[in-house]
Order: structure tokens, then sequence, then C-alpha cells
């Protein structure tokens, strides 16, 4: 938690509360942002796909080289120098001009689904990928990857030494899709919701009626019809009333009846936490959200 102002606001405005996760960044407007971090093992396997790349650009070069020299087209004095170009051009200038054309998205970032990001969540430029490029030359091609993975492994956001000397992280792309939105009470069971108890239904039990209820679309209509009977059947000693409508209506009405319960229980639950953050923050003189 950290006290920001607003800049907007003039000089004579009162700083406020800003509460930072682990998972959020803070901008520079001290706006609280909801990342990702791609985890260490695909930050590895894409740090592995592109060192491949670079290996096949070197061997390439020296396909070539052995194909000039043995025409005669290359003098074989000036192969030292080429090759420390290459190695220069691949270790350093390919890295950083991919990065920065495609802001920290090279084809190992690509092909994991992350991307480079300095730290308050912006696109990284020509000096964060020149710096991760030039510590890379060290911690990833001179120690086989050793210094890039020990540093990775301890560091929050599976930061390598080039990252926290740069500022930057890898972000996730990809996000995984939202699960579909669950049905709500089902009108032949709205009377029955107002009064029923749920309350005593066992959590595990819970799981399953709301696991089948999200999969029962796709199953057989004989295996549908055997678990929502042999489901109903337990939840039927958990829930008072018990309402006479079929098996599978039963069991949509308990989960969404326990759902929306739950979920007006966290939110009153937040609404306390809130009030006793601004009671506190009022007694020692922070301004309240």
């Amino acid at each position: 938690m950290v006290l920001s102002g607003n800049p907007a606001a003039g000089p004579g405005a009162q700083p406020r509360l800003v509460e930072i996760h682990q998972d959020e960044v803070l901008t520079g407007e001290a706006v609280a942002l909801d990342v990702q971090p791609i985890g260490f093992f695909l930050r590895a396997l894409g740090v592995f796909i592109d060192v491949l790349v670079g290996i096949a650009v070197f061997f390439l070069f020296a396909l070539v080289a052995s194909w000039l020299i043995g025409q005669s087209l290359l003098d074989v004095l000036t192969l030292p120098i080429l090759t420390i170009v290459v190695l220069v051009t691949v270790m350093v200038v390919l890295p950083t001009a991919v990065e920065t054309l495609t802001h920290g998205r090279s084809l190992g970032k690509l092909a994991v689904g992350g991307r480079i990001v300095r730290a308050d969540g912006g696109a990284s430029g020509f000096r964060q990928a020149f710096i991760r490029a030039l510590v890379g030359v060290f911690e990833i091609w001179f120690t086989v990857g050793a210094v890039a993975a020990l540093v990775g492994a301890f560091t929050p956001r599976s930061q390598r030494l080039g990252d926290l000397m740069a500022g930057t992280y890898s972000e996730r792309t990809r996000t995984p899709a939202l699960p579909p939105l669950s049905p709500g009470v089902p009108p032949p069971l709205a009377e029955w919701a107002a009064v029923a108890d749920v309350a005593r239904l066992p959590d595990r039990l819970s799981r399953r009626l709301a696991q089948f209820t999200q999969t029962a679309a796709g199953m057989q209509p004989a295996a549908r019809a055997r678990v929502a009977a042999s489901l109903a059947g337990e939840a039927s000693a958990h829930v008072f009333p018990v309402p006479r409508v079929d098996p599978e209506l039963f069991l949509l009405g308990v989960v969404a009846v326990r759902r929306d319960r739950e979920l007006r229980a966290l939110q009153q639950e937040d609404q306390r936490v809130r009030a006793l953050t601004d009671t506190t923050a009022g007694r020692h003189g922070l301004p309240t959200r």
C-alpha cells in the first residue's frame, strides 16, 4: 500500500491510498494494473527457443563461409573478423532489434505467449532491449543459461539478471478463457429459492453439483439422468424444503441459490472490510476512499 497524489488535482489535493498486490504494478499515474507474469518454465522455454534461433543463424553463416572459402571468394584471414561480427550480431544486435521492433515479442516469447514489458507495465524500448541483450551475453551465452536460471528461480516474476538491470519482466499475453456464466434460479423454483435452506450442503458435494450443471449438456441422456438422480438424492438430505421437481431442475436450483448467497456474503464482507479500513484511516488522519 502506497500514498499517491493526482497530478491533475492541483497542489492542494490530498494524497490517497493505493493498495498494490503481488500481481499488480503501479503506473506513473498511480493506477494499479492487474498483470500475470509468465511462469519460470515457460520463460525458460522461450529463452531456449531464442537461443536455438541464434545458433541456427550462426551455423548458416558457417555454411555460407565454408562455401565462399571453397570457391576462393573469401579470404581465410578475414574469417575470424567476420566470425566476431556474426557473434555480436547474433548475441546483441539481433535480439535488440527484434525486441525493439516488436515491443518485446521475440520468436520464443510468441511461442510461449509472453512479451517483455517495463516494470510499470509499459512497452519496452531500445534501451531495455539493449541492456537485456548485453547482459544476456554473460548470463545466457557464456554460462549456458545457468546464471539466468538461478536468478529467475529466486525472483517473484521469474526475472533474469538482464530484466533486473533493465527494469523489465515477461508478461503473459495468453489468458485462459473465462468460464461460461452459470444459469440463474430456474423460474419454476423462484418462490422456493426465497425460503430454501442450502447452508448445510457439504462443500465437496456442492462442487460436484456445480461441475455436473456445467457439463450436463455434453453427457448422454441416459447417463445424464442417472447422475442427476444420484446427486439429487445426496443433496436432498441437506436441503430443506425439497421441491417436487425433476432431479436436474432441482440441482440447477440448489447450485444457483448457493452461488447467489455466497456471492452476497462475500460482498457484505467486502463492505465491512472497507468500512473498517475507512474508520482506521480516519483515526490516523489519512484520507478515506
